[in-house]
């Protein structure tokens, strides 16, 4: 538990409707515009020009406290990731603000990106299960700060709601990338149970405990009359006109009176702030990259169940691309199933297609190609065993030419398949060796009975391979490994 700071952060709240936006920062804060195209990954914390792996484990148990959770580091380098240059945070770690508690779910979201603007990225982890002193599970933020060294628990800081509620799981979904210009570093922005809140640095010293990452704005995205009872899920950013600032999107799933559709909700980075921009259809899955290699980052969302215009669930799952323009993203999306012309596999309820999404060129032609989680996938008779899809970047946007899939059953593929093991619960494309080609991280956090386990696919001139491919688990890593669903939150 952690006392609640009702002071640690001024508060302005403002309420989102639709044509409205997050109240714009003064042009005279305007700085140098930052882009987020898929080659910015914001994901090197000790600033020696190789991206590094941060992996949640929520479940783990800590200073033996149940699911209080933990994140590990692992850091790049020419060999790319291993199992021994690595580091351990949780709030049992001297320096990160509370305390190991059970259900706290340290992990259960991260994200990075240079909040400060000093040029080594920062680690954000959410701690949704957080309780302020009897507002249980009203959520917190750990930023753990980059450095030549890597990431440290010291001066660590701590983030939380203006007016924190029970249940609002703040920290719950998280991203940070350069949104306006009211700061040199990288914006975060935190979702809870109904809204969206955006913090900046805040480079003055702060009086008291507060933190250096200033509340700009807290918008109760449920209010939005388009998104009745809208519950979001999930952000990306990417910058989808090309004009130096990165856009947000909120992406979840609909309330009211249709419920469970996918809906993602797009705000426009500009000098003064973000704009609201539209509401398209998909989620609430998301993943952000130029797929076409035009200048324009696009926009893929994953909607694994989504109801039919018939009430029942969605067979199988499904993945829309919208495509960046100068103008933004296009209103109409394409859309795939696995019973697209040329992806591998078919459809079948419940496979969870599209229940998560990485964006990277695997291949270094210049395409970003999409990977694809469907950790519902039954392989034979084992139900939920789980798969993984990589469907390539064209000139033409995605394609289904040369599309690949892996599960456990593969010869290349280390394990065996087993009943609600999940695999690709969690994919990403990571490009630690820093070779230009994004091999594929795909996690299993219901392998081993709750353990979590992560499968590492290289990347060459073909793309990525399952020949080599490698696991590894918290235990690995040194971490306490049992029930700690490693691997339920990568950082993208």
């Amino acid at each position: 538990m952690r006392k609640n700071r009702s002071a640690a952060l001024a508060a302005a709240s403002f309420l989102l409707l639709t044509g409205a936006g997050i109240a714009a920062a003064p042009s005279a804060l305007a700085g140098t515009p930052g882009g987020t195209h898929a080659d910015d990954r914001n994901s090197d914390f000790n600033g020696d020009g190789y991206e590094d792996v941060l992996v949640g484990a929520p479940g783990a148990t800590v200073s033996g406290a149940k699911g209080a959770g933990l994140v590990t580091v692992q850091y790049g380098s020419t060999r790319g990731i291993g199992t021994t240059n690595v580091a351990r945070f949780s709030q049992s770690t001297a320096g990160v603000s509370g305390a190991a508690e059970a259900g706290d779910a340290f992990g259960r979201a991260v994200a990075t990106g240079d909040l400060d603007g000093d040029g080594f990225d920062d680690a954000v982890i959410g701690i949704p299960g957080e309780d302020l002193d009897a507002t249980a599970d009203a959520g917190g933020v750990a930023v753990l700060w980059g450095s030549k060294t890597g990431l440290s628990g010291a001066a660590s800081d701590w983030l939380q709601a203006g007016e924190p509620a029970a249940g609002a799981q703040f920290g719950s979904a998280l991203a940070a990338a350069h949104l306006s210009g009211v700061t040199p570093g990288d914006e975060l922005a935190v979702l809870d149970r109904d809204h969206m809140q955006l913090f900046a640095y805040e480079p003055a010293p702060q009086p008291g405990e507060r933190a250096p990452l200033r509340r700009q704005a807290g918008e109760r995205l449920a209010a939005s009359a388009a998104a009745e009872g809208f519950r979001p899920k999930s952000l990306t950013t990417g910058d989808y006109d090309d004009d130096g600032y990165a856009d947000l999107v909120v992406s979840g799933l609909t309330g009211g009176d249709d419920p469970g559709r996918g809906l993602s909700v797009q705000f426009a980075g500009g000098a003064d702030g973000l704009t609201y921009k539209n509401d398209l259809k998909g989620g609430p899955a998301t993943a952000s990259g130029d797929i076409n290699n035009d200048g324009y980052d696009d926009l893929v969302t994953g909607e694994p169940a989504s109801p039919d215009d018939g009430g029942a669930t969605m067979t199988g799952g499904q993945v829309g691309v919208r495509y960046g323009t100068e103008d933004g993203l296009l209103e109409e999306a394409k859309w795939w199933t696995q019973d697209s012309a040329g992806v591998p596999g078919t459809a079948e309820r419940g496979d969870g297609w599209g229940a998560d999404l990485s964006v990277a060129d695997t291949n270094g032609d210049g395409f970003a190609d999409v990977a694809i989680g469907a950790p519902g996938e039954d392989i034979g008779t084992v139900a939920d065993a789980g798969a993984v899809w990589v469907l390539n970047g064209s000139e033409n946007g995605m394609t289904a030419t040369g599309a690949k899939s892996w599960d456990q059953d593969d010869a290349d593929i280390p394990g065996a398949p087993e009943k609600g093991d999940k695999w690709g619960g969690q994919v990403r494309l990571s490009d630690p060796n820093r070779d230009g080609r994004f091999g594929l991280l795909a996690a299993a956090p219901g392998e081993n009975a709750g353990d979590g386990v992560v499968w590492v696919l290289s990347a060459g001139s073909g793309g990525v391979t399952g020949s080599g491919s490698w696991t590894y688990g918290a235990g690995s890593l040194g971490a306490p490994a049992t029930g700690s669903a490693f691997g339920a939150a990568i950082d993208e």
